[in-house]
């Protein structure tokens, strides 16, 4: 019986989205409607579960409704579909610029004793403990095309689940055997694009993926999530990876 009563009372403490706010989210985001049943109810479940335990922090003056704070919270969990609420463990705040943001940044070569400074403007940036850093001008461009192969808040959820196992290095938490594939294939592919870049190419996936391998996870995750049909052709084996990683794309593969 007190087992029972446990369980009741787990299954009713977890926090839900109003029957309201679901109908808002999907009128403002139209392409959510197209995953089916059983994923939009996973989406809202962790969309809850996302407001029940992030902090969103508007800063520099920039003024964010509920509707938008909504918005924001499905981005960040549509890339957890699969994958789940362990996602969205290891940090609790999502920081958010009107626009673009300066970093300053400070690297210390050991051997060398030389000291580089210098600042980066940027759209978004995951720390690998820490908040989530976003820029709102490039949210809502993603949101007005959602199709144009951008999508900077699964760029930095990517870094997130990335860094999930300790080190960000394009490689999420996986099982060993498909984490072997993974890597395998990633590598394969990232080598082949960073070449094309070096040699000058105008490759149709952004050339920031060739930065870094937890640049190019993080870049085709983007594709995944709003040019799916287009990644598929360029890189296959990613594609393929991030299908079962993250599952059915929202944007219809044309």
């Amino acid at each position: 019986m007190k087992s029972l009563l446990k369980r009741l009372r787990s299954a009713t403490s977890q926090p839900r989205l109003s029957p309201t706010d679901r109908d808002a989210l999907l009128a403002a985001l139209p392409f959510l409607a197209r995953l089916d049943a059983a994923r939009r109810d996973r989406l809202c479940t962790l969309v809850a579960r996302y407001q029940a335990g992030k902090t969103i922090t508007p800063l520099h003056g920039l003024a964010l409704d509920d509707a938008q704070r909504l918005q924001l919270a499905a981005l960040c969990c549509l890339p957890l579909l699969e994958f789940g609420a362990e996602g969205l463990h290891g940090w609790s705040q999502v920081l958010v610029y009107p626009g673009a943001f300066r970093v300053h940044r400070r690297h210390h070569d050991e051997d060398t004793g030389v000291v580089d400074e210098w600042v980066d403007e940027l759209a978004g940036e995951a720390w690998e403990q820490g908040p989530l850093v976003l820029s709102w001008d490039d949210v809502l461009a993603d949101l007005a095309e959602p199709e144009a192969g951008f999508q900077l808040v699964v760029h930095e959820m990517a870094h997130k689940l990335d860094a999930l196992d300790g080190a960000m290095d394009g490689t999420p938490p996986l099982p060993a055997a498909w984490q072997r594939a993974w890597a395998r294939d990633f590598q394969q592919a990232y080598d082949a694009f960073c070449k094309r870049v070096d040699a000058g190419e105008d490759t149709p996936i952004d050339a920031y993926a060739a930065e870094a391998p937890e640049e190019f996870f993080a870049v085709a995750s983007e594709y995944h999530f709003s040019a799916p049909a287009l990644l598929a052709r360029e890189m296959p084996a990613v594609a393929g990876h991030l299908q079962r990683f993250y599952g059915e794309s929202p944007i219809p593969a044309r």
